[in-house]
């Protein structure tokens, strides 16, 4: 699921987290189909890499309007999560799914947060996803640019600390 920081305290408070619009990101059929060949793990990040888009997407519509001084870290954050009630969406992408309410804390499996040393190229990023879209040449070299950084993994157990740090 695609998440901001501020999503992540949410999980911690309310131990649930509902995705925007109850969308995520999951090995489908359609994204299997997709790819010529790849292993589940390499499947499974296409997966990742999809919700991480799609978090850039959220840090644009967070940043509007808001105070620097007010904002959390732009970060992008994909929390994994084992859920079997979904409903495919293939005509959003090969691996977007709706689910069908919200995700308690004990079905989270990872948390994966960009590190400090991305935030520079996640703003830019988030600036320009739009237009990266619309094939804009100079958005999708940002967009490359940020998915240069890896996310970081997290146990859910980690949860606390990390937001701590932050």
């Amino acid at each position: 699921m695609p998440a901001t920081i501020g999503m992540l305290r949410q999980l911690l408070d309310a131990g649930e987290l509902a995705p925007v619009g109850g969308t995520a990101f999951a090995l489908t059929p359609a994204l299997r189909e997709s790819y010529t060949s790849g292993t589940t793990e390499e499947l499974e990040y296409a997966a990742l890499t999809d919700a991480a888009r799609a978090s850039l997407r959220l840090l644009g519509v967070d940043t509007e309007g808001e105070n620097v001084e007010d904002k959390e870290p732009p970060r992008r954050v994909v929390v994994s999560a084992d859920v079997d009630d979904v409903t495919l969406r293939p005509d959003l992408d090969d691996s977007a799914v709706k689910l069908s309410g919200p995700i308690a804390m004990a079905a989270v499996a990872a948390i994966h947060v960009d590190a400090p040393e991305a935030e520079s190229a996640v703003r830019a990023a988030a600036a320009v996803i739009d237009d990266a879209d619309l094939g804009d040449e100079d958005a999708e070299l940002a967009l490359g640019d940020v998915e240069d950084h890896e996310l970081a993994w997290y146990a859910p157990q980690e949860l606390p600390f990390l937001l701590e740090l932050m």
